[in-house]
């Protein structure tokens, strides 16, 4: 298929797959060295604040960090590659779920089936951000077009976007989705966090609150959803239609590997490596730079450094002729 790497993405799976074993003293590690600064920040944010919103916020940035890293976290109990025992996994993602506003079982189920259908034309919708195809966008009608294009906004995607799914939507467990289990993890998220905000709104009064956590979330909700999109919507990604599409070879090839420098790699749990997470998500996210060290190649496949990345910010649309995301611009 054009534009795939030569490396051969089943045989790459079998290779890695040494690695998709947990070492529980460093996820706990990797655990506390996140929650312990977090926490800390947070207080440090807070006594900022009272002194100016703009003193606050020189914490509250290092602090939406360490909530992404935590989400990560979060997003590894998922994948069952954090601990050894699922039970495990899942009641340290369901605590982290307070702290990121994510509903754990319910974004756990969505999550799934966006790695078991990605890149795949015949099955999108589910944890993807919305793309058409040029021949889908071409035959909307001209209100469908607008709506579209002012979804695929940055503005929309990077600045509305995030914070009304993690405040907002996250709040309400997607219609016809994951069924009573949908509902019972989400409203029980909800009441786990209500209780938390209460005691903390009841120690430091509501407006203090709102002026601490609100930007933290919104800053890592804003940076999570910036790598999410990176991760996915790049020119040379692979989209396929239901028929030809194949899990390793998408995962491989229809993921990037986004080349941070390490401070950002660190904030962000390795999780730019997103090629290899795709192919084989039980890796723990501290042993995929291990992957990258054995598999040198995989440096070249779907490479993104940071400044490449603001370029994907203008491609809206799959062009199926030319197998790549083109603009609106380029798109006709």
């Amino acid at each position: 298929m054009h534009n795939q790497s030569p490396i051969d993405a089943r045989i790459l799976f079998r290779t890695v797959s040494v690695f998709a074993k947990p070492v529980v003293a460093r996820s706990v590690f990797e655990l506390l060295v996140t929650v312990v600064p977090f926490m800390l920040m947070w207080g440090l944010t807070w006594a900022a604040v009272a002194n100016g919103i703009w003193l606050g916020m020189l914490f509250a940035i290092p602090a939406g960090g360490l909530l992404l890293r935590l989400f990560v976290i979060q997003h590894d109990c998922g994948h069952g590659s954090l601990f050894r025992r699922r039970a495990t996994n899942d009641w340290v993602g369901r605590a982290l779920s307070v702290l990121t506003l994510t509903p754990y079982d319910s974004w756990r189920t969505s999550h799934a089936k966006h790695h078991a259908t990605s890149g795949n034309l015949g099955k999108r919708g589910t944890g993807d951000i919305d793309t058409l195809t040029v021949a889908e966008y071409q035959a909307r009608s001209p209100r469908q077009r607008m709506m579209y294009r002012i979804y695929r906004n940055p503005l929309v995607l990077l600045a509305i976007g995030p914070a009304y799914t993690f405040l907002l939507r996250h709040r309400f467990p997607g219609i016809g989705s994951g069924g009573w289990r949908a509902w019972l993890s989400t409203l029980a998220t909800n009441a786990a966090i209500g209780t938390v905000a209460a005691l903390l709104i009841w120690q430091i009064g509501f407006m203090q609150f709102v002026a601490v956590h609100v930007p933290i979330a919104v800053i890592a909700a804003t940076a999570g959803v910036w790598l999410f999109y990176v991760q996915h919507q790049f020119e040379h990604t692979i989209w396929e239609a239901d028929d030809q599409w194949g899990f390793h070879d998408a995962a491989l090839n229809g993921s990037s590997y986004y080349d941070l420098p390490p401070i950002l790699r660190w904030f962000t749990g390795n999780i730019g490596i997103h090629h290899v997470h795709h192919l084989s998500s039980r890796i723990p996210f501290y042993r995929l730079p291990q992957v990258m060290a054995a598999h040198p190649e995989l440096s070249d496949v779907g490479r993104l450094t940071l400044r490449q990345s603001l370029a994907t910010l203008r491609l809206r649309l799959w062009d199926e002729d030319e197998r790549k995301l083109r603009s609106f611009g380029k798109a006709y």
